[in-house]
C-alpha cells in the first residue's frame, strides 16, 4: 500500500492524532489565493526547519514595531549554544546581531540563531513557541502548532502543506522589504562564507526564495516562492525521502501547476477561502 494511503488509513483510525504522511504538496497563486494543485495538503506533518519561517515572521514583525533593531546584539544562552548543527557556533555567553541571526537562519538554517531570537522575543523558547502558535492562529493556520523556534522534533509540533503555503504568502505580503532576503544563497559570518542548500533557486526559473527543512521524523520539506509572468506563487512539498527527490518534485510540481496550466483553468481553481489572516 502506498505510504500516503497508509497515512490516510491511520488518520481515520486514530482520529485527530497527527501521523507521518509522505509526499504532501500544494501550489497557490499568491495574487488571488487560488489552489492550482494539491495532494494531502491537510494532513498534519512535522514541519522541521520550515518552522523558522514563523521565527522570522515574528522577528520581522518586532523589527517593524521597533522592538528589535538590526544591529542589536542578542545573547547566546547555553540552550542556544547547545543546539545541534546546522548552527553558527557562537559559544554560550557570546552575542550575535539580529542581522547575523536572520542571515544565518535563511542561508544555513542556523538553529542557535533561531533559539537566540526566540529567547530574545519570548524570554524562553517555550514562551516564544506559544507566541508562534498564537500568530499561526491569527493567520488562520488552523492545523499548525509550534513547540520550538527551530523545528527540531518535539511533541505536539505539526503543520500542513496548506498552512505552510499561508505562512509563505504572509511573509511575502506582509514584509515586502525583507522578503528578498529569502533569495540569499550565501552569507558571510565573521569572515567565513556560508553556503546555502536551497538548490531549487537554480533549478526553476522564477524561484526566488523561502525555506528548506529536514528531520528524520518529517522527511525532506521545502517551501518555494516564485515570481513569474507578473504573478506570485508559493509551492510546498513535504515528507520526501531525499533532498534530491524533494527538489525534483518541487520543480515538477511548479511546471505542472504554473507552466502547464491554462488561464481558464487557473480562473476556475478553488481558493484558500478565509486562510489569509491579516491580508
Amino acid at each position: 500500500m502506498p505510504r500516503f494511503l497508509i497515512a490516510f488509513v491511520l488518520s481515520l483510525t486514530l482520529g485527530s492524532t497527527p501521523v507521518f504522511a509522505a509526499e504532501a504538496e500544494i501550489v497557490v497563486d499568491a495574487n488571488n489565493r487560488s489552489v492550482l494543485e494539491a495532494r494531502n495538503a491537510d494532513i498534519r506533518i512535522r514541519p522541521a526547519s520550515l518552522t523558522k519561517m514563523m521565527t522570522l515572521y515574528l522577528t520581522f514583525e518586532a523589527l517593524g514595531r521597533g522592538k528589535l533593531q538590526w544591529d542589536e546584539q542578542i545573547p547566546i544562552s547555553k540552550n542556544a549554544a547547545g543546539a545541534v548543527p546546522y548552527k553558527l557556533g557562537i559559544p554560550a555567553g557570546g552575542t550575535i546581531t539580529v542581522r547575523e541571526a536572520v542571515n544565518g537562519i535563511i542561508v544555513i538554517s542556523a538553529n542557535d540563531a533561531a533559539i537566540a531570537l526566540g529567547e530574545r522575543l519570548g524570554r524562553t523558547e517555550r514562551n516564544f513557541a506559544a507566541m508562534m502558535t498564537a500568530k499561526a492562529r491569527q493567520l488562520n493556520m488552523t492545523s499548525t502548532t509550534f513547540a520550538t523556534a527551530t523545528g527540531l522534533t518535539a511533541d505536539g509540533q505539526f503543520t500542513t502543506a496548506r498552512d505552510m503555503a499561508v505562512l509563505g504568502m504572509a511573509l511575502m505580503h506582509h514584509f515586502p522589504r525583507q522578503f528578498p532576503m529569502f533569495a540569499m544563497k550565501t552569507t558571510t559570518f565573521r569572515g567565513k562564507v556560508l553556503k546555502g542548500h536551497n538548490y531549487v533557486l537554480d533549478m526553476y526559473p522564477g524561484a526566488d526564495g523561502l525555506k528548506t527543512g529536514y528531520t528524520s521524523a518529517s522527511g525532506y520539506n521545502l517551501v518555494t516562492s516564485v515570481h513569474k509572468n507578473g504573478r506570485r506563487y508559493v509551492g510546498v512539498v513535504l515528507g520526501y525521502p531525499t533532498d534530491k527527490a524533494r527538489d525534483q518534485e518541487m520543480v515538477d510540481l511548479l511546471r505542472r501547476a504554473i507552466d502547464g496550466r491554462s488561464a481558464a483553468g487557473a480562473a476556475n481553481a478553488p481558493r484558500l477561502d478565509g486562510a489569509v489572516g491579516l491580508y
